[in-house]
């Protein structure tokens, strides 16, 4: 007998909305995908930022939900999520790498947020504001467990 079904879980994927979701896949040969275009790791923070700031308000970037945030009032956040997933034989340092250009991506966006609000960087506000900052900006990573390619069935 198969086990139940996580309904919940099930409505939480249905409930992304594709434009809302960045893929980032890093295969048995440390080659980098972003949504199927292979890209050099020197791109992945831009990649990222564009993403998650959608400065723009693209049709084909994430939607943003306005949201009361303590000392912003309402401020537009992204509901972009970042799909992180690795082979099982890639290499550590890739892994790191990649982790590296997303976290810089996200302490990047959050210090242009807190210079333009707070006229310092994210690091230099009491816990309060670093608090609102980070409701503005989350990071929104979901990392998969490792798959294997080479896997044939």
């Amino acid at each position: 007998m198969p086990p139940p079904k996580d309904e919940k879980s099930t409505e939480q994927i249905i409930d992304i909305n594709r434009r809302n979701v960045l893929s980032v896949l890093v295969n048995f040969n440390d080659e980098l995908l972003v949504n199927g275009e292979e890209i050099q790791i020197s791109q992945l923070k831009e990649k990222a930022m564009e993403f998650l700031e959608n400065p723009t308000n693209s049709p084909n970037l994430p939607e943003k939900e306005t949201k009361e945030i303590n000392f912003l009032g309402d401020y537009p956040v992204s509901q972009g999520v970042i799909s992180l997933t690795n082979d099982q034989s890639t290499s550590y340092d890739m892994y790191v790498q990649v982790q590296n250009e997303l976290q810089k991506a996200v302490n990047e966006l959050r210090d242009k947020l807190s210079s333009s609000y707070f006229g310092k960087k994210y690091e230099n506000l009491d816990t309060a504001y670093q608090n609102s900052i980070q409701k503005a900006v989350p990071m929104n990573i979901s990392e998969a467990p490792p798959i294997d390619y080479n896997k044939t069935e």
